[in-house]
């Protein structure tokens, strides 16, 4: 299996989880690392912090992992999760 981990901030991990079942995953633990598993791929979310920028800007930074049977699917379901996490400022 090919890997790839990506930090995300800013998105709350209930949010982060919620996108790998909207993408066919069921999940599997209910602690960290939380895994998710689909056919042909898997993602884990490994751990939450908080980055602090100024005294008073913070946000949370999440690393998940993704796994795949191939670098053809894995880079499709990074795609796929990476446009659920996309967000428009204005």
């Amino acid at each position: 299996m090919v890997h790839k981990d990506l930090e995300f901030r800013g998105i709350r991990l209930e949010h982060l989880g919620m996108y790998f079942e909207e993408l066919g995953a069921k999940q599997i633990t209910e602690s960290f690392p939380y895994v998710f598993e689909a056919e042909g791929w898997k993602g884990e979310i490994l751990e939450e912090k908080e980055i602090a920028f100024t005294q008073s800007f913070k946000v949370n930074a999440i690393k998940i992992r993704f796994y795949a049977s191939s670098e053809k699917l894995l880079n499709e379901t990074i795609k796929h999760y990476r446009y659920k996490t996309t967000r428009i400022g204005g």
